[in-house]
C-alpha cells in the first residue's frame, strides 16, 4: 500500500547469552562441541503496520521488546529474522546517548546527527537557530555533552530530532527525564506533527500520554505482540498484564487477537436499573477471592441515575461478596474519560476508611460520596477490590468501565475539573 510508513514482517531478535567471556571466544573459534550460549528471544515473530500520519504507541512491561523493535526500525540493531521496510525520512530519540559522541560539544553533535541523516552542512546551518532555540541550554551547547545533565541532554537530542524535518519521528521514553515545562513543549510539538500529517511512533510508560496522543496502541509482552487497537482497550489489557492476571483468550487458528476480541464480557453481574448505562463488554478479571456483585450511582437525593449535576453531591455504591478471608481488602473506584485517561479516583486505603479483615462468606456495602466537579460530558466508572498478601499486591476483582456517567453542566472551565474559583474584580482607586 502506498500509505504505509513502516512495515515490520515476522521480525525476531535473538541474543546469545554467555556465562563468561571465554565461552564466547571458544564458540567463535569452534573449540569444543555444541553451543556455549543460551538464547534470549527479545522479539518473537512480530508483525506491525504503521500508516503515514498515524501516531502509534507501543506499551508493555520492562523486557517486553519495546526498545528493541524501535532500534530495529531505526537501523540501530539488525533483526535476527524478518524484514523491516521504512518509507520516509526517519528521526529517532532513543535512550540517552544514542547517536551522540560524548566527547563532542553540542554544536558538533548537531552537525554529526544531521550529517548521519543526510543533510549537508549548509542545510544544518539553516536549521541551527531553530534547534538552539528549542533546546534552550544556553552556553552549555559549547561544552562536551558528557558534562550535560540528563535534562540538558534530552533537550538537545529532542531539538535535533524534531527540527530536521522528519517524516517519521520515533521517541523512546526519553522525555521522561525532562522537566515538566520541557515535556509540555515536546507534547505540543507532537500535536503540530500530527496536524502536519507526520508519522509518530511513541514508547512510554506514561499511559495518560499514550491515551491522549496515540491513534492506535500496540501491546507487547515478553517479545510477543498480544494485540493492537484503540488506546483504551490496550491500556486496560496492559493493566491486567502488570498484575499477572492476563490470560490469552482462545482464538481460531491461534491468530493474533484484535482489540474487539481482547475485550471479554463480565460473567452476568449487572448494576441496578437506572444506576447508569451498563457496558455489555466490560473488562473483568481477578482471583475472585472477593466479587463485586452489585454497583450503582445515586444523586444527592438518593435517586439511582447515570446523570449527575455538576456541583452536586453523588454517591458510588458497590456490594462485595467475600469468598475467602481477607486480611485488609481495599475497595476502589476510578473515573476515566472516553479516551481512557484516568481523571480521578480513590480507595479505602487512601482515605484511611477501612483497614480491617473480612471473613469468608461476609458481605460489605461500600459507598463513596463526593462533590461532582468534573466538566460536563461523558465518563466511565471502574471498580475494584484489591489487597496485599505478604507484601504482594493482589487483584481480587476488577471491573473496568462498568458504568457510564454523564455530568450535566451549564458552566465548564478549562481542563478536566472545575476549581470553583471565587472571582472578584475591583476598580482601583486613582
Amino acid at each position: 500500500m502506498d500509505n504505509i510508513a513502516i512495515q515490520v514482517t515476522d521480525v525476531e531478535k535473538i541474543y546469545k547469552l554467555y556465562d563468561k567471556p571465554s565461552d564466547r571466544i571458544r564458540e567463535a573459534l569452534g573449540f569444543g562441541r555444541g553451543k556455549h550460549h543460551t538464547e534470549h528471544h527479545a522479539l518473537k515473530g512480530v508483525n506491525l503496520t504503521i500508516r503515514q500520519g498515524e501516531c502509534v504507541g507501543i506499551i508493555g512491561t520492562n523486557g517486553s521488546g519495546k526498545s528493541t523493535i524501535l532500534k530495529i526500525i531505526t537501523g540501530v540493531l539488525n533483526a535476527t529474522r524478518g524484514t523491516v521496510t521504512v518509507n520516509g525520512r526517519i528521526s529517532a530519540l532513543l535512550e540517552l546517548g544514542a547517536g551522540f559522541n560524548m566527547e563532542y560539544n553540542g554544536i558538533e553533535n548537531i552537525y554529526l546527527n544531521g550529517t548521519m541523516i543526510g543533510f549537508s552542512e549548509k542545510e544544518i546551518d539553516e536549521k541551527m537557530e531553530d534547534i538552539l532555540e528549542f533546546a534552550d541550554i544556553g552556553e552549555y551547547v559549547y561544552q562536551p555533552v558528557k558534562t550535560y545533565s540528563s535534562g540538558m541532554f534530552v533537550r538537545l537530542a529532542f531539538a535535533v530530532a524534531i527540527n530536521i524535518e522528519p517524516e517519521i519521528l520515533i521517541v523512546d521514553e526519553a522525555l521522561s527525564v525532562g522537566d515538566v515545562f520541557f515535556q509540555a513543549k515536546c507534547y505540543h510539538k507532537f500535536e503540530e506533527f500530527k496536524e502536519m500529517g507526520k508519522t509518530i511512533v511513541f514508547v512510554s510508560h506514561d499511559l495518560s500520554s499514550i491515551s491522549k496522543y496515540c491513534d492506535r496502541v500496540v501491546l507487547l509482552n515478553q517479545g510477543t505482540k498480544l494485540g493492537e487497537g484503540r488506546p483504551k482497550e490496550m491500556i486496560d489489557i496492559y493493566k491486567q498484564v502488570l498484575v499477572g492476571q492476563y490470560v490469552v483468550p482462545e482464538a481460531e487458528n491461534d491468530s493474533l487477537l484484535d482489540d474487539e476480541e481482547l475485550r471479554r464480557a463480565a460473567s452476568g453481574r449487572k448494576g441496578d436499573a437506572g444506576a447508569g448505562d451498563q457496558n455489555p463488554e466490560l473488562l473483568e478479571y481477578g482471583s475472585k477471592k472477593a466479587l463485586i456483585t452489585e454497583y450503582y450511582i445515586t444523586d444527592e437525593k438518593g435517586t439511582k441515575t447515570p446523570a449527575i449535576l455538576k456541583g452536586s453531591r453523588f454517591t458510588i455504591h458497590m456490594r462485595v461478596q467475600v469468598a475467602e478471608t481477607l486480611q485488609a481488602p481495599i475497595f476502589a473506584f476510578t473515573i476515566k474519560n472516553v479516551r481512557g485517561t484516568e481523571i480521578t479516583g480513590t480507595n479505602t486505603m487512601f482515605e484511611k476508611a477501612f483497614l480491617e479483615p473480612v471473613e469468608a462468606g461476609e458481605e460489605r456495602m461500600i459507598t463513596f460520596t463526593q462533590e461532582m466537579n468534573l466538566q460536563g460530558g461523558d465518563y466511565l466508572l471502574s471498580l475494584g477490590v484489591t489487597g496485599y498478601e505478604e507484601d504482594d499486591f493482589t487483584v481480587y476483582h476488577r471491573l473496568y468501565d462498568v458504568l457510564s456517567l454523564t455530568v450535566i453542566s451549564d458552566k465548564d472551565t478549562v481542563g478536566f475539573y472545575d476549581m470553583n474559583s471565587v472571582v472578584e474584580v475591583r476598580k482601583v482607586a486613582e
